[in-house]
Order: structure tokens, then C-alpha cells, then sequence
């Protein structure tokens, strides 16, 4: 018994050096960045193949995917585990943010219908839960981490190599309290809105955060979106709260307002509560959570039995439950139809807190000359087969193309796909 708590002991202190060591290289590295210095000696970053019996069979499963007459859908790239995606504006590729440890650098070279090159971007940085990806008004690459948010000067163009110029916006564990630091509801997303200032949403760590919570995730933005100097982390705002956890926002060109999805409270059955897309048109708005959500109100630590505050917005739409609305887009092409100009492309991951699955979906939300929500109805769908009950594909992010096409990200395949249209 003594031998195997001693070799336990040794093998936990052997991680915990080799946790450290990879903790002061990943440190070490940022530092030399930072500072225009080389980093790293092997120039050569793996490229992930773009052919072969994978690319084949989600081209095969992209058959099933119903649309309106017109579209088409086709395999733009094999980009693993792709979540969020900020398309380049200035050259032809776009960058894929993702819950692990990669941000992936996807390029199309030969300005065709798919991307050609897809490969890890800035190798010699340790990424944590890259999942958003934006970009500043001149070009700068914004990446939002679990806690801690990058900015990268003229990604776009040097991106080839592994060691790539950055600014430290918000250092680690200063996006959050480190204590609240949780492996729910960690992926944030970002905007850079008109003003220059970078929004982030910060989901709140909980299915219903504890009363205890609610002082603390106000003052620091948990459970909201918080606004900031997008390359010194300056000036930092909580800009909207009463959100539970939103993975997907965008601002309509037309009037600035910032759109958002909100994902829904588990356990309280199939239909329970109604996803949303909110509207934000101005600071400090107010959603209502934890004490209403979609229509219904919240029972867990007894919200329901308080008054209902009486400064919520309301959502602009409401979804299926359990649908999990994550990224959404405002189309701003002119190759689809005027129906579709202007309005917003969202996805839907698809449910797990369902006994009846739901979701895994584009859907399209029309506006009103108001610049509120008309009609939404589903726009593309088939990635989830309804024999076997099983997804064969959870779209998460969309993006336009400057082509007038779309792109939907898929974390599940690991790939992207793109939308066209022709008469």
C-alpha cells in the first residue's frame, strides 16, 4: 500500500512539473512575441488534409441537407473541431477559433468554390479555449480565451510562420476571477462594434447561478457582455446583463443595435424555456435572467417566488427550447435573394437536454423597417437524421463570404460549409 501511494505521489508530482514547464514555455513564448523575437526554430507548421474518405463522407451527408430552392451547400474545408470564424478583409482565408487549444488559419489561394490550406496559426503560443475570433476596424485579430483575450497586428499577413506579432489585451485570469473560472459555459465571442471597442459576452459558469453570485458576475460582467479598448483592455465596461450564456452576437450594419442568442436553463423538460435572440440598443439593458428566461420563469434557488424585476427586454425572438442558438450573422451580400438581404443567419448546435432531439439547423430571422424581428423560420436543415436520432453534423457559427456566400461551421464533422445561391 505504502509502494503504490508513493509511485501515486510521484506520478501527480511529475505532472504537476511537466503542467508547470508547459505553463512557463507558453509564458516564455508570449513574452518573445510581444517583443518581435523568434520563438521558435521549426518554421514547418502541418497542414490538416483536405482529401480523402473523411472529406468524402460529409460530402456524402451534406445530400441531406434541405434548403430553399436555389441553394447549395458544399464542403468548403476539413477545419477540426471549427467553432466561431472571423473571414479575413483583405485577403482570401479566414480564421477558426475552437474549444481546445487551436486557432486554425484556413486559406483559399486559388479563389475557388473551397478552401486549399488549412493549418494551426500562431503554433507557438498555448491557446485555452480560443473559441472567439474577431476583427478590429484596421485589421487587427482579435482572440477571446476562456480568460484571456490577444490581439494580433496584420494576422492575415503573417500567419505562415509559427511566430506571429501580439498584444495582450487582457492578460490571463484577468477576464474572470480565476475562482470562477468553470469548464461550462467558458467559450466567449466577440465583436469590435463602430466605437472601436471590442464587445465580449462572459457566460456565467452555473446552469442557475447561486443568489450568492448574482453581486459579483453584475460587477465583473459573468452572465452579460462587457465592452473594452480592443488592444489595451482599457476602459472596461459592464455593457449588459441578465443573459445566461451567449455564444453568438453580431451588430446590425443598418442601426449599430448588437444582436445575441442566449442558451437555455437545463432540467426544466422538453419545451422549457424558449430560446432567444436579443436586441441591445443601448448600454446597461437588462435581459432578466436568472430570474425569467424566454417566457418562463427560472425555479431553481427560488427566483420564482421574487417579484419580477421591472427592467427587463424582452427578446426580439424566441426559440425552440434546448435548440442551443449559438453564432449568428447579419447577411450583408447581394447574391441572395432580397428576402434574405439584411436579415440574420443563425445557427443551432442542437439539443442534449432533450428526449426528443431538436435543433442542429440554419435558421434566417427577417427584420421589420423598424429594425426589430419580423418572421424566423428554418433556412437549412437535415443534420440531424430523424431515423437514427443521431447528428451527423452541429452547425455553430456562421459568416459572409465577400463573394455573397455564407459559411457554416460545424464543430462536430470538424469542417466548414459553404451556402451559395444561383437562379
Amino acid at each position: 500500500m505504502r509502494f503504490k501511494k508513493q509511485h501515486v505521489l510521484s506520478v501527480m508530482g511529475a505532472l504537476m512539473g511537466v503542467v508547470f514547464a508547459s505553463t512557463v514555455w507558453a509564458q516564455a513564448n508570449l513574452d518573445k512575441l510581444k517583443q518581435m523575437r523568434v520563438a521558435t526554430t521549426d518554421l514547418n507548421i502541418p497542414l490538416v488534409p483536405q482529401t480523402g474518405p473523411n472529406a468524402e463522407a460529409i460530402k456524402e451527408n451534406l445530400k441531406r441537407i434541405k434548403m430553399p430552392p436555389g441553394f447549395k451547400i458544399s464542403l468548403y474545408a476539413i477545419v477540426p473541431d471549427a467553432r466561431h470564424m472571423a473571414v479575413a478583409p483583405s485577403t482570401n482565408m479566414l480564421f477558426v477559433g475552437t474549444r481546445k487549444t487551436t486557432v486554425w488559419a484556413v486559406t483559399n489561394r486559388n479563389s475557388g468554390p473551397a478552401a486549399t490550406e488549412v493549418k494551426s496559426f500562431a503554433p507557438s503560443l498555448k491557446f485555452t479555449n480560443p473559441n472567439g475570433v474577431c476583427w478590429t476596424k484596421d485589421g487587427f485579430l482579435i482572440v477571446a480565451e476562456h480568460n484571456r483575450i490577444l490581439n494580433f497586428p496584420a494576422a492575415e499577413f503573417f500567419y505562415e510562420g509559427p511566430d506571429v506579432a501580439v498584444i495582450e489585451v487582457v492578460p490571463q485570469g484577468k477576464l474572470i476571477p480565476v475562482e470562477e473560472e468553470s469548464y461550462n459555459h467558458g467559450a466567449r465571442v466577440c465583436r469590435v462594434g463602430k466605437d472601436g471597442m471590442l464587445y465580449v459576452s462572459l457566460g456565467q459558469p452555473h446552469n442557475v447561478q447561486p443568489r450568492d453570485k448574482i453581486k459579483l458576475y453584475n460587477e465583473v460582467g459573468i452572465g452579460g457582455m462587457v465592452r473594452m479598448n480592443a488592444f489595451d483592455g482599457s476602459k472596461r465596461e459592464v455593457y449588459a446583463t441578465g443573459i445566461r450564456n451567449s455564444v453568438g452576437h453580431d451588430f446590425n450594419p443598418k442601426d449599430g443595435t448588437l444582436w445575441f442568442t442566449d442558451n437555455q436553463t437545463d432540467g426544466m423538460g422538453d419545451d422549457i424555456p424558449a430560446g432567444e435572440i436579443n436586441r441591445i440598443t443601448k448600454a446597461g439593458q437588462f435581459f432578466g435572467y436568472p430570474w425569467k428566461q424566454g417566457k418562463t420563469r427560472i425555479t431553481e434557488h427560488g427566483y420564482d417566488k421574487d417579484p419580477l424585476p421591472n427592467n427587463i427586454t424582452d427578446p426580439e425572438v424566441y426559440m425552440d427550447a434546448h435548440a442551443a442558438d449559438l453564432g449568428m450573422a447579419f447577411y450583408t451580400g447581394k447574391k441572395f435573394p432580397a428576402k434574405y438581404q439584411g436579415g440574420i443567419f443563425s445557427a443551432q448546435h442542437g439539443s442534449w437536454n432533450r428526449t426528443n432531439p431538436i435543433g442542429a439547423r440554419i435558421m434566417f430571422t427577417s427584420l421589420k423597417a423598424d429594425g426589430t424581428a419580423d418572421k424566423t423560420e428554418v433556412f437549412a436543415d437535415g443534420w440531424l437524421d430523424n431515423e437514427t436520432r443521431q447528428y451527423r453534423g452541429r452547425p455553430v457559427d456562421v459568416a459572409n463570404l465577400p463573394d455573397g456566400s455564407i459559411l457554416v461551421s460545424d464543430d462536430f464533422a470538424g469542417a466548414i460549409y459553404r451556402i451559395s445561391y444561383s437562379e
